[in-house]
């Protein structure tokens, strides 16, 4: 939408202060953004740091503020809106029946936390009730998701107030519902490109039941593009199986997509005009007809009618509820640690020859490996299992050196992983396949449904061994069969540019997780950090 604006905007001569104007989009998760904000988008150069901030709802301002962005101004101006609702694969819904008569949240989460549903409904394939929810510490769905069921465990989800979040009482409450999420991904777009994944394997109800996304993302979907990684487009036929959106019958929230012109030494005045005068730009009826074009509900909540058909929109749905203010959202971020789902986690980590590559003056791949997961470790918090292996092949075919810092809780075992994690050094060949196949195995035989048992792979070549081990069809087809019996999500990172992507996506694509891709090894640390916010 963003893009679409400024385009329009700029084939049009712009004069502000005597000066041609040209707008630029670039596209970010909205708490990486706040993050950066906080931070005085230091790590950008001051030429490339945005003049605009244009998130999905006015959370992520207030948060931003409240954190200590100086540059980030009081209000901002609504572009445009869309309703966070459950999306649910057509068969699905029609199932259930929530196609036609909608649901509370709190049927939504009773029907989450039954794990015969689908089976009592006819449908043992269809396996557990599978609910996908984003971070609320990345996504404006996260946020929505836990507004959800903060109110539902409070007695309202239209006036959910700081006070009751913090109470033990309803934060259990909220701890119950979290048991039913699979696991948390970055952006609605991660879930929904795995559910076409699924769907040309299968029945996209391998991987979900539902997903709580925003009416874009429906849209797009069953328009049949997807994202991996939420920025690249990737286009295909539309899916047979359609997302149905449901707006529960105690309310929605509504994403505002308010934009502010930031207030930084970076901005000068001629800058902060022009960004005005296109904000001007997208409120004008012009403006207006590309937001509704793009996907989005315009100022008056009115739709494209090609948007709404293809996507099955609500035309006028009643219980648009706005998002909550800067004290409720704060409460939901301070107690996400301890309401979500546990998670136990293996870092398995490529330790052969390779890895002693220099990416910098100061840093050899080994060394940034290493600063990446110990910063990463600050995710987990007390109640999360995490352990640490690493693969490399010995002269005689050994594996090594294996599992060095055993899968335990963070809270008494970080001393010791950390001890771990800088006794490793490079050694040898690349195992990839045998060491995927033995620590998900390994990891398997410990899996709980009130967990999120996982691997994360990080890996910087192509299995390479002088001495033979599992194949690669071997290992896919194991991993396959553990996600039916007994789910290891196996998260892959290449890491690299001789990082063998293909395969490692094969992996990740063979459990339900999601792929990363760090072949610029200088963005390991953002891109571990997007990783672990699955947890």
């Amino acid at each position: 939408m963003v893009a679409n604006l400024a385009a329009a905007y700029s084939s049009q001569p712009r004069d502000i202060n005597g000066s041609c104007v040209a707008v630029e989009a670039a596209r970010d998760k909205s708490g990486l953004v706040a993050e950066a904000a906080e931070a005085g988008f230091a790590g950008i150069a001051p030429g490339k740091r945005p003049t605009v901030w244009l998130p999905d709802s006015h959370t992520w301002l207030s948060l931003a503020r409240a954190n200590g962005a100086a540059s980030v101004p009081e209000g901002g101006v609504s572009v445009a809106t869309s309703n966070v609702v459950l999306a649910m694969p057509a068969p699905l819904a029609e199932s259930i029946g929530w196609d036609v008569t909608a649901p509370s949240w709190r049927n939504i989460f009773d029907a989450a936390s039954d794990a015969d549903l689908w089976s009592d409904l006819g449908h043992p394939e269809w396996g557990g009730f599978k609910l996908g929810k984003t971070s609320p510490l990345v996504a404006t769905s996260g946020e929505a998701a836990m507004f959800a069921s903060f109110g539902t465990a409070a007695g309202s989800v239209a006036d959910v107030a700081a006070s009751a979040i913090e109470e033990p009482a309803i934060q259990a409450i909220v701890r119950d519902h979290e048991l039913a999420t699979s696991h948390y991904m970055a952006t609605p777009e991660h879930f929904l490109w795995h559910a076409r994944q699924a769907e040309a394997s299968g029945s996209a109800a391998d991987f979900l039941s539902a997903v709580i996304v925003d009416e874009k993302s429906v849209w797009d979907y069953n328009r049949g593009i997807t994202s991996r990684d939420g920025i690249t487009r990737i286009e295909a036929d539309p899916p047979k199986e359609q997302l149905v959106p449901i707006y529960p019958t105690d309310g929605f929230f509504v994403a505002d997509n308010p934009a502010v012109v930031l207030t930084g030494d970076w901005v000068d005045q001629n800058e902060a005009d022009a960004a005005a005068d296109f904000l001007r730009y997208a409120g004008t009826a012009q403006g207006q007809e590309i937001v509704r074009t793009s996907g989005y509900r315009d100022l008056n909540g009115e739709l494209d009618p090609g948007v709404a058909e293809t996507a099955h929109l609500a035309t006028a749905p009643e219980g648009g509820l706005t998002l909550p203010g800067q004290d409720v959202v704060a409460a939901v971020n301070e107690s996400f640690p301890q309401v979500r789902k546990r998670a136990s986690v293996l870092f398995l980590m490529d330790v052969s020859g390779s890895m002693d590559e220099s990416i910098s003056a100061s840093d050899t791949k080994l060394t940034a490996a290493k600063d990446a997961i110990t910063l990463a470790l600050d995710h987990f918090t007390a109640g999360d299992s995490v352990g640490l292996a690493a693969f490399a092949q010995d002269e005689d075919g050994t594996m090594l050196p294996g599992e060095v810092a055993p899968v335990a809780d963070i809270a008494t075992s970080r001393k010791d992983f950390l001890r771990a994690l800088d006794g490793l050094h490079s050694m040898g060949d690349t195992p990839l396949y045998q060491a995927v196949d033995t620590f998900a195995a390994q990891q398997a035989e410990t899996s709980s449904p009130d967990r999120i048992t996982a691997i994360v792979v990080l890996s910087d070549g192509r299995n390479d061994t002088n001495h033979p081990t599992i194949g690669v069809d071997r290992m896919i087809a194991d991993l396959q069969d553990l996600h039916h019996e007994s789910p290891v999500l196996v998260f892959t990172l290449a890491y690299g540019a001789d990082a063998d992507v293909t395969t490692l996506q094969a992996i990740s694509g063979a459990t339900g997780a999601h792929y990363y891709d760090a072949t610029d090894p200088t963005k390991l640390k953002a891109v571990l950090g997007d990783l672990v916010t699955s947890f």
